[in-house]
This record gives C-alpha cells, structure tokens and sequence, in this order.
C-alpha cells in the first residue's frame, strides 16, 4: 500500500502538460527525442507495463506514433533551437528558435519544466549547456515549480578508465563508477560539461539536474552505424570494413530507448543524478558490421587498419572514436528502476531486422524492382544496366555469377599435394566435400549445355503453366523492347567481331534464339499477358522506331515511367559539386553573354565610326565641289570689278578724303555715278 500511495503521490505531482525544451532539433538524436516525448503521455513510465501490452509492443513498429486528440492534452510540449536558419520547424514542435541571443533565450528556457541539452552530436553545445545550467541556477529564487536539467552525453567520457578488476576485464562500469570515469582526449568538453551540471543540482530540490551518458546510438534513420548501412546497401565495395581487429566492445543504445530513458527522469526525478543509458548487448565492432553486412549488404568484411577509418568522407573523429572504444558497461538502474518498452533492449544484431525496417522507413529506401522482356539483340542488358547506375541498384550478371561459382567449385575439385603428415580424419572430410563440389559442379554444366541446346521439349512442359505469384520477387515495372526481326539483324551484323566472339550472337545461335522467341511470344500466350492479368501492366517501347543505336532515349522514357530513385540522396560533397558545376555554367553563360554583347557593342561601334568617317568624307567633297563652283562663278565678276569699278572706286576714295564731305556715302555714290566709264 505505501508503494502505491508513493506512486499515486508522485503522479500528482507531475504536470498534466509539460513544456520541454532540446536543442538542436534538426539533428538525428535530437530529432528522434523530440518526437518520442511529442507522442509519450507525460506520467506513463510511473505506471507498471503489464505483460499484455508488452506482447502488444512487440508486434508494433518502433517509431512512435503522432499523438492523438485525447492526449495532446497529457503529452510534452516540445520547443527548442534549430542548427541551421534554413531547417524547417519539426512537425512534432511547438516552437522553434533560430539565431535567437542568449538573453531571449534565457526567457524560453524558463518557461519550460525540463531542459534537455543533448551534446552527443554538437560538442560546441557543451559550452552552451555549461552557460544554461548556470543561467538558471541562478534565476532558481524566482522558480514557481521545480525545473528539471538533463545534459545528455557520451560513453566516450568513460573511455580510458581504468578496469574495476584487474583480473577480469569483462567486468562492466555502472553508474555507481561514475567518479571513477577518464574521458577519452577529445571529449573534454564533454566531462567538463557533465561535472558543471552535476554540481548545480546539489544545492536546491527546486533545480534537479541529470547526466545521462548514452552508448553509441542506432535505429530510425541510422546514427554512427548510417555509414555502413548506406555502403552497405549501395554496393559499391564487395566487403564492408573493420577498422582494426574488431574486438573492441562499444556500448550501445537504440535512440528511442534513451528517449525512454529521458521520460522516466522527467516522470519520476529519480535519486542518482548521474545515469548510464546502454543497452544489454556486449557487442564488438566486427559484429555489428558483420550483422549489418549480412542483412542488407555483401555478406562480407573486410578488416582494415585504423587509420582508414579516416579515408571514409562521412565518419567525422567523433564517430571515429566512437567505433574504436573498447569498454563494457552496464545500466543497472535503469534496469532496475525504470519502466521502459524497450525497442532493442537485447542490443543490436538480436534486434537488426526491426532496426533495419525502420531505417529504410525513415530514410524511404523502397526497393525498385524492374522486369524487362524482349526479343534478343533488342538491347535489354545495356538499358538494365543503365538504369542500375541511374537508380542506383544491384546489376547481377548471370554469367558473371556462373563463372565465378565454377571457378570455385574446380578449385575444390582440383587434387592438391598432401604430405605425409596429414592426419585421416581431414583427407575423409576434404574428400566428402569433392565429391559434392563435384556432383554440383556436373550439374551446372549439364545445365548449360541444356541451355544451350535449347531444350524445346522442356520448354513445351513450362509454356502454357501459370505459376504462382511470388511478391517477393514480383516486379513492380515491366518493359517489354520490341524491334522487327530484320532490324535486330542488321544490329547484330554490325557488331564488331570482338564483341560478337564467345557469345550467342553468332549467326546460327543468334537466329536460333529469335526464331524460338518468337515461337514462344505469340499473340495469345507472352508473359505480358501474365503480367496484365495480375494488373501489372507493361510498358512497350519500339526501339526500332527510336532510331537510338545507345538506347538512351528508351532509357529516358522508362525513367519518367519509373519516376525518381527511391534511394539515397546526393551526399553532401555531390551537392557541393553540383552546385559548383551549375555556379560554373552559369558563370560560362554569363561570360559567353557579356562576350557577346561587347562583340555587338564593338561591331556597332566600329559601323558608327565608319559611318562617321564616310560622311566626313562625303562633307568634305561637298565643301570642296561649292568652293570650286563658287571660285568658277565668281571669276567673271571679278575680273569685271577689277577691270570696270576698282579704280573708279579707288578715285573715288581718294578724292573723298581729300575733300571730306559732311555725307560721304552720297558724295562716292555722286563721283561713281558722274565717273562711270560706261557712260563716258
């Protein structure tokens, strides 16, 4: 009874809503903590899980579910800052904050009842939390309620201490050790952050500070382990890589499991100020690779130095550092006394199918699987193979893969020199295993020249047969290339010799395969009649018609029938390149523009020039042509003035000045007229 009331009280106590703030939450943890506490009830974690609702939780998917209208009312009111001005408000936040000062963001801190300040992504947070549990230490006079503080750091500072037993370094760390931590040299700040925020929460019940140090952190669209699921599934190495020997133990922590950690602080304010969030598993680097190899990858590792960790562009030192520790510990309280609906408390590998669900959920990583049919010689394995490139998918070639198979099987069959001091029991094993080499080795080749002999018989025995449908394997586009019989002959001619030699693109062979074709596709019975009656329906492309010898205008149509690559997106370095490609083709435009325009400048230039100079020229003519007329006109007249009125004029003139009339003008006028030697 004391229990119950015990609980009863403390559910009382907690806030039917809760305002919560978490930086950064654009950011993976961040993010996936926000979203959790958005749908959790606030107060849940103090009532028992029953053993139903844990069967329940386990048919469910992992990611939590948006909250419905009963509980927006009971659920945490999540705010906080964002990395980046562009990132859009989560849809699961109340409020968000950019570029915000620390003085207004004082104000937002203290109308929340927890503060959670999560350092594991952004080491530069470690100052910004030191400087917010310190801010609101000292407001805690003016503090209505109690606030709660949770610094959410690393394992990583727990990375060079020393082992509790000598003797038995399998011994796990607890949150009772937690003195007793050394942090690796890089995460200084994060030690110094950790032991600021606990030495705030001893001096008032109104201010209760918390360090959680999370293992490294998987699930939903990947943490850390997001590069080897991305190599993984693009395939492009035949190997994943383990850096080093792989033996280093690396405690871990689905992320929503350290958001459930969180809830249970929030609801209960627990004693022990300093926790550890770390799943159940003890697992090493080589076997979380190999786990993730063999679910979605290549089946195969590969152990590499250290130092290559480095030539990988998406593992930061962090993420480094993080792979490379080597530490056991263990969550004892949180075991003991939290109520969690563990999502992967077992650890990873146990749990990698779920883990591996969710993250091709979150990430839409959908599977594109394309059939395409026809005729031979039509082009079907160069457009697959582009459209592998394209969408970024694995291209099988079945000969490749039957090649490979024999050369391994002959390699076991092959007799190889014994000595003589090879014990009975391995020459009996070694031979069971030629034996069945052998016997698999026959029945390929038997295949294959069955295959090549086209066996009619055997295909009269599967025409007509409607198989069931396998939804694995069930394409989700089907192609079907078509081209006249005469048109893929002339192809295949003008293919050069080098290309047709060892293939069945020879004459008769290729002629063969045609006809059997043909044969077998008639009106009434092809497989695209197959796919229409399971409403697949095929998409037909002449490639005849296309006249395209490269296919890439089939290659085009299919792409905009497909739509665009469900798969990942450009990294961050191929934004980058884009970017700098389009800013360099938009420079070379503008270049080639500017270019242009000085060219018309010029050209109209020069032509305004030499128009000017053209009609100076013409102006000077002119000029020239009215002096001479005007020279020529006026010669007449002047030689008459000289010869007939100077020298009356000049008389005039003379005696003018001589006698010096009062009107002169009249007197020349009247000695001109009496002297003119016309009338004389």
């Amino acid at each position: 009874m004391a229990e119950e009331e015990d609980v009863a009280a403390r559910t009382e106590k907690v806030l039917r809503i809760q305002r919560v703030f978490i930086n950064l939450l654009d950011t993976y943890s961040s993010r996936n903590i926000g979203k959790f506490l958005a749908s959790s009830v606030v107060g849940a974690s103090l009532e028992e899980v029953t053993e139903e609702e844990e069967d329940e939780d386990e048919n469910k998917p992992t990611a939590p579910e948006a909250p419905s209208a009963k509980q927006k009312e009971s659920t945490f009111q999540i705010v906080g800052t964002l990395s980046k001005p562009e990132s859009i408000q989560p849809d699961f936040a109340t409020e968000t904050y950019k570029n915000i000062s620390r003085g207004d963001l004082l104000l937002r801190l203290l109308e929340c009842n927890t503060i959670i300040y999560n350092i594991t992504e952004s080491p530069k947070q470690a100052e910004e939390a030191m400087w917010a549990v310190s801010a609101l230490n000292e407001e805690v006079s003016h503090f209505g309620k109690r606030k709660v503080f949770i610094l959410v750091s690393t394992v990583m500072t727990w990375a060079r201490s020393k082992p509790l037993d000598p003797d038995d370094s399998e011994v796990p760390f607890t949150e009772e050790d937690y003195r007793r931590r050394k942090n690796h040299p890089n995460f200084l700040d994060h030690i110094t952050a950790e032991k600021t925020v606990l030495k705030f929460g001893k001096n008032t019940k109104m201010f209760a500070t918390y360090v959680v140090a999370a293992g490294l952190q998987y699930g939903m669209e990947g943490g850390i382990l997001h590069t080897f699921f991305k190599l993984a599934w693009l395939g492009d190495i035949p190997e994943l890589p383990v850096f080093g020997d792989g033996t280093n133990v690396i405690p871990t922590i689905h992320v929503l499991d350290l958001a459930g950690v969180i809830q249970n602080i929030i609801d209960q304010v627990p004693k022990p100020h300093y926790l550890v969030a770390v799943d159940e598993s003890a697992h090493t680097l080589e076997d979380l690779v190999k786990c993730i190899s063999r679910s979605t990858g290549p089946g195969k590792i590969q152990k590499v130095p250290k130092e290559n960790a480095f030539l990988i562009k998406d593992l930061t030192q962090e993420s480094i550092d993080h792979l490379l520790v080597d530490l056991r510990m263990e969550a004892l309280f949180v075991k003991e006394n939290f109520n969690i609906r563990w999502a992967a408390q077992s650890g990873f590998v146990e749990n990698v199918n779920n883990v591996l669900k969710e993250y091709k959920q979150s990430r839409g990583l959908l599977p594109i699987k394309i059939c395409i049919l026809g005729p031979p010689a039509v082009g079907k394995s160069s457009i697959a193979e582009e459209l592998s490139k394209y969408y970024r998918l694995h291209h099988i070639k079945m000969k490749d893969v039957i090649t490979e198979a024999i050369a391994k099987l002959e390699a076991i069959v092959t007799p190889k020199d014994r000595g003589e001091e090879d014990e009975g029991d391995e020459e009996e094993e070694e031979e069971e295993n030629m034996e069945d080499a052998q016997e698999l080795l026959d029945g390929i080749k038997k295949s294959m020249e069955q295959n090549a002999e086209e066996d009619e018989e055997k295909e009269d025995e599967i025409r007509g047969k409607l198989f069931p449908v396998d939804k694995l394997i069930l394409p989700e586009f089907v192609c079907g290339l078509d081209a006249s019989d005469e048109f893929l002959k002339q192809r295949v001619i003008n293919l050069p010799e080098s290309v047709v030699a060892g293939t069945h693109y020879t004459q008769d062979r290729f002629l063969r395969a045609l006809s059997n074709y043909r044969d077998i596709n008639t009106e009434d019975e092809t497989v695209y009649n197959y796919f229409d009656e399971i409403e697949i329906h095929p998409v037909h492309i002449d490639v005849e018609k296309l006249e395209d010898a490269q296919n890439r205008l089939a290659i085009k149509q299919l792409i905009r029938e497909i739509g665009e690559p469900r798969n990942y997106g450009l990294t961050e370095e191929e934004k980058v390149e884009l970017e700098q490609k389009a800013a360099e083709m938009r420079l070379a435009e503008e270049a080639a523009q500017e270019a242009a325009q000085a060219q018309k400048e010029a050209a109209e230039t020069a032509e305004r020039l030499a128009r000017w100079e053209e009609w100076n020229k013409r102006l000077e003519e002119v000029k020239r042509e009215e002096k001479e007329l005007l020279e020529a006109q006026s010669r007449p007249l002047r030689n008459y003035l000289i010869t007939h009125v100077m020298p009356t004029l000049v008389q005039g003139l003379n005696e003018c000045c001589k006698v010096r009339p009062d009107d002169p003008v009249d007197f020349l006028a009247e000695y001109l007229f009496k002297n003119n030697p016309e009338t004389q």
